[in-house]
């Protein structure tokens, strides 16, 4: 699809049909990338988007170690209530 830019101000912005929109599941906001000559518009996630599958998934395969293990002292043993 062909589509002219608009002029914004300084800047320039495209209009998006409503079709588009509702099949890339656009509302309110969007993330930009540049991947080589390509402009990626995608769906804002929210913050910590897709964290607790990852997290899930390294407790299932093992990976959730902790990686200083060693540096816990004996009043962190003794001391804390946990």
């Amino acid at each position: 699809m062909k589509t002219a830019l608009i002029r914004i101000g300084n800047s320039k912005g495209i209009r998006l049909p409503k079709p588009i929109l509702e099949q890339c599941g656009i509302e309110d906001e969007v993330e930009l990338e540049i991947e080589d000559d390509r402009l990626i518009v995608r769906p804002a996630r929210p913050p910590r988007f897709g964290w607790s599958e990852a997290f899930a998934e390294m407790s299932r395969s093992g990976d959730d170690s902790l990686l200083d293990e060693e540096s816990t002292s004996s009043w962190d043993k003794t001391e804390w209530r946990w």
